[in-house]
């Protein structure tokens, strides 16, 4: 008789892992990051650059968004914003994926959105914003590809409040869970963009995926090659993981 234990299927987070690894969303080579770090792997979300991987992208942000942001059917935002220039062309898609995947919403209405230049624009409908208002007491949520150092979304948190906005969470993409880096001093602080941002503005971070979905991903593919990118992956984290 056969006992083998049944394969456990993978989670959303690992498909979302598998399918970047597909299209080069994330790269298995070193790469020089802004902080100087040389990294093993490299997550590029503009290689989402297709209507079938943006559909795959962007369901699998509407399924975290509904999971964490979400209780019995009311949201905990009233509209989604996109800094730019990523979350400029991430936020629509999302909004249309959320809007599929929560159908009947009972009265909550679709789901708005909305951007910003990084420029005021000086002609037609002029101003910053693109897309639906802010209203005076919206509760924003934040959509972005990645965090690193954290100064972009300190931006979109300042756009948001001077729209009369509260930001009331950030999703992104991937969190590559490593301690931030600060160039002056030359040293590694011992919290993550993410942690450092959700203990800033108290507001919680959600990741599509993680490095340790990536590193489970890794492991089940395996392979000699695979096996010399995970023993760089680990090393990196023993020097630069929270």
């Amino acid at each position: 008789m056969n006992h083998r234990r049944p394969v456990k299927a993978p989670s959303s987070a690992e498909q979302f892992v598998e399918h970047a690894l597909i299209i080069d969303a994330i790269e298995l080579k070193e790469r020089e990051l802004k902080s100087g770090r040389h990294s093993p792997y490299f997550f590029n979300s503009g290689k989402f650059c297709s209507g079938h991987s943006m559909k795959k992208v962007s369901s699998a942000y509407a399924r975290v968004i509904r999971d964490r942001f979400q209780k019995d059917g009311n949201f905990a935002f009233d509209i989604l914003y996109g800094p730019p220039y990523k979350g400029t062309v991430l936020v629509p898609a999302v909004a249309v994926a959320l809007d599929t995947m929560v159908p009947n919403l009972s009265g909550y209405g679709s789901f708005r959105f909305c951007s910003s230049r990084k420029e005021a624009k000086d002609h037609g409908e002029g101003g910053l914003l693109i897309g639906a208002p802010i209203r005076p007491g919206d509760r924003v949520l934040i959509v972005d590809d990645v965090i690193t150092d954290g100064w972009t979304k300190k931006e979109a948190v300042k756009f948001i409040e001077e729209q009369g906005g509260e930001p009331v969470g950030l999703a992104i993409a991937f969190d590559r869970q490593e301690k931030t880096h600060d160039s002056e001093l030359e040293t590694s602080r011992e919290l993550s963009a993410v942690q450092e941002f959700e203990q800033t503005y108290h507001i919680p971070v959600v990741a599509v995926a993680t490095l340790n979905d990536l590193v489970k991903v890794l492991e089940r593919q395996g392979g000699e090659e695979k096996k010399k990118v995970l023993e760089k992956i680990r090393a990196y984290q023993k020097m630069y993981g929270v």
